[in-house]
């Protein structure tokens, strides 16, 4: 279920149900309906022919718009960190951290990627949006994981130097970034971070986990 698409009519359908849900500002339907398809469809093409279409499509012009937008990222969110998720019987991290960038508040991308990696039967530290770099360094060193993923959504977090100089201070670990904010070029060495453009790209980095040889 990790690459395979959705019929372009269910895919439809489903980004129909959601809006609906998401314009009666809903949030436990959309959450609802988004486990249902996750079950159903698969956790990453839910995310990338769903989620992710309706998501770009919201332009917040108006008060009700905006209003409707909260609903369904609170709502897909939920969906997202509920899915395969049994709190008494957590799965073990196996390496893999994720965290959003210094003052980004935006990473629902990582919930996505957190349970594509359940769906799997892994498991990942997730320590949320918004983590000032110091502490993502110091959480890293604590747990030594084998990667960390970082979400930028925009420009304005998405800082290459940042990322690169924290993979200098990790060494072993693979610091990927993921997420649209990443539009600052990396310097050409071979402490570049890989740059995650799918969360079936993420996923699949993230299972096979260990460092690139000669990093």
């Amino acid at each position: 279920m990790l690459t395979e698409n959705m019929p372009a009519g269910a895919a439809e359908t489903a980004r129909k149900r959601l809006t609906a849900a998401a314009e009666d500002l809903d949030d436990n339907q959309v959450a609802g309906l988004l486990l249902d398809l996750a079950a159903e469809a698969g956790v990453v093409p839910a995310w990338e022919q769903v989620c992710l279409p309706l998501l770009g499509s919201l332009r917040g012009d108006s008060a009700a718009e905006i209003a409707m937008e909260h609903a369904l990222s609170e709502g897909l969110r939920v969906g997202l960190d509920v899915f395969g998720r049994e709190p008494a019987r957590p799965l073990p991290a196996q390496g893999v951290l994720l965290a959003g960038a210094e003052h980004e508040t935006h990473c629902l991308g990582l919930h996505a990627l957190a349970a594509a990696l359940r769906e799997r039967g892994r498991g990942a530290l997730h320590l949320g949006p918004a983590l000032p770099w110091s502490a993502l360094a110091g959480a890293a060193a604590r747990v030594r994981p084998r990667v960390v993923v970082v979400w930028s959504q925009t420009p304005v977090t998405g800082r290459a130097y940042r990322l690169v100089r924290l993979r200098r201070d990790l060494p072993g670990v693979r610091v990927l970034a993921a997420g649209p904010g990443w539009i600052e070029p990396f310097p050409p060495t071979s402490a570049v971070p890989q740059r995650l453009t799918t969360l079936g790209e993420a996923t699949l980095a993230c299972l096979r986990g260990a460092p690139d040889a000669g990093k």
